[in-house]
């Protein structure tokens, strides 16, 4: 008995070496088994990611990927409900991506930014959506499969690639407008000729059919799917705010929970100076209009008295252009206000460097200014990433004056149905020039050469019906100015957008098929 520590004692020293072994050979094991765990979620989350790209292009992906919430984020959230991310304090400098920018709703000027400072006092709940429940991924679509769903053969594709879109003419078709008029209200007053009382609506129910080929009704939110991720932006007049009233309109219509889109800054009017910017939240998506009348800098500067000269600066860009050098798709025009007094008499106006030409004919000022913008497109965008659109002259259909001198159309209810009727194109010496220079640009640039596809429409303007609540007598007062430069809508901008929607189709198409 007096053997058994002793023994007991050898057994302890021969078993413990094995067992430690054991041990070290199994937590081996478990690391391995972990680590090769880990690098199969890791993985298995790369390729979620690839695959449910919102875009065809990854470096576009990834350049929008710093959203309000990253794609992480934004799955995280699902997970996390009550984890906050850091998206709410974003303070990326104006123009960087959609949700990066933060708006200031009592800026003096319109939409504009403030550069990430504080946005207190805007009191529009729809600034403060919660962004964790943004859709952010969008199966990639076979090309095959969406040109059924348009019910479209690669012949008819090859004829849409091969189209002039701007040749053709306008026929009655009761399916129109593509929205219910009164039912968007986001329309301004100037360009919302229902509630403003505009008795008949017959201008509503034309359908443009170019010779050549059947463009695509206007499908928003096939469209919505296209632009998923990206930033759509207008940048000129009021002729292209009353196109971006438009593509709003259309695209809010094929949304089902119209809250979800809103304008950033909360804004319910865009006549002011400024930035405006629709989101859809649903797809990621931001519609924009920036307001710059000329595409080049109007200037200040001090004449020989000592007080200051309005000038305009033909060689200097104009200075919003970091609001819009990362949009997708860009949508520019000018025009318009080149046929005003100041600027059409050229006297005393236009300016180069320090020297101001004493007089400088319309035309060649404006030859000068839209090299400076091609100068500009072709130095800072990039053509895989960016779509460049322009949309040409819309005419006037002023009769017996100009808008400040008596000018009418109220009167006019029907389309100009012969072309013999037209106006012998081009009708302004501007539109010769500008073709002349897009022609000399290496950036690919789509001219929307809408000149004689409105010329037809002198009944579609707003007339007397620019404004609400007015008298049959003061509406017909000398004293009130018609508008016979703008389009009603639902109306003849609409139509643009339907050509806009195509051409974006195609392109995506084209994409999907190179895959």
């Amino acid at each position: 008995m007096t053997d058994s520590p002793t023994l007991l004692s050898e057994i302890l020293k021969q078993v413990t070496p094995k067992r430690t072994a054991l041990s070290k050979s199994t937590s081996i094991r478990i690391v391995i088994v972990i680590a090769f765990g880990f690098a199969i979620i890791v993985f298995t989350c790369g390729v979620f990611f690839i695959v449910n790209s919102p875009t065809n292009n990854p470096s576009t992906w990834f350049r929008n990927i710093d959203l309000t919430q990253s794609h992480f984020s934004v799955v995280f959230s699902r997970f996390f409900p009550n984890v906050s991310t850091a998206s709410s304090q974003l303070t990326q400098s104006p123009g960087s991506e959609v949700f990066s920018m933060q708006y200031s709703p009592d800026d003096s000027h319109g939409g504009g930014f403030n550069n990430g400072s504080s946005t207190e006092g805007n009191n529009n709940d729809n600034s403060h959506v919660d962004r964790s429940e943004i859709v952010m991924f969008s199966p990639l679509r076979n090309w095959t499969d969406l040109m059924k769903e348009l019910n479209m053969s690669e012949a008819s594709l090859n004829e849409l690639q091969h189209c002039d879109f701007f040749d053709g003419h306008w026929i009655k078709d009761h399916s129109y407008p593509l929205y219910e008029p009164g039912t968007c209200p986001h329309i301004d007053e100037p360009f919302d000729c229902f509630h403003n009382g505009r008795p008949e609506f017959g201008y509503e129910s034309f359908k443009w059919k170019p010779k050549g080929c059947n463009i695509p009704r206007f499908d928003g939110e096939m469209m919505l799917e296209v632009l998923r991720g990206k930033r759509l932006i207008f940048v000129g007049d009021s002729l292209n705010r009353n196109m971006w009233e438009s593509l709003v309109c259309l695209l809010r219509n094929s949304v089902k929970d119209k809250e979800r889109v809103f304008e950033a800054s909360g804004k319910m009017e865009f006549r002011s100076d400024g930035f405006y910017s629709f989101i859809f939240a649903d797809y990621n998506v931001s519609v924009e209009f920036v307001r710059s009348i000329f595409l080049v800098q109007e200037w200040e500067m001090a004449d020989k008295s000592g007080s200051k000269k309005e000038t305009l600066r033909l060689d200097l860009i104009e200075s919003t252009v970091d609001c819009y050098k990362t949009a997708d798709v860009l949508i520019f025009n000018t025009g318009h206000w080149w046929t005003h007094e100041k600027t059409s008499e050229g006297k005393g106006y236009y300016q180069e460097g320090s020297h101001v030409y004493s007089e400088l004919d319309v035309a060649e000022a404006f030859r000068k200014a839209m090299t400076t913008w091609s100068r500009w497109i072709d130095a800072n965008l990039n053509p895989n990433t960016t779509q460049v659109f322009f949309r040409g002259y819309s005419l006037s259909h002023f009769s017996g004056g100009q808008w400040n001198s008596g000018g009418q159309c109220d009167n006019e209810t029907q389309p100009i149905k012969d072309e013999k009727y037209l106006l012998e194109y081009p009708p302004l010496p501007i539109i010769s020039m500008l073709e002349r220079v897009m022609m000399g640009m290496k950036t690919p640039v789509f001219y929307m050469n809408i000149t004689r596809m409105s010329d037809f429409r002198k009944d579609a303007h707003p007339s007397i019906y620019a404004k609400a609540n007015l008298t049959d007598e003061e509406r017909r007062s000398p004293d009130t100015y018609q508008d016979c430069s703008h389009w009603c809508l639902p109306g003849v901008p609409d139509s643009w957008n339907e050509i806009l929607f195509t051409q974006l189709l195609i392109k995506h198409i084209m994409q999907l098929k190179q895959q």
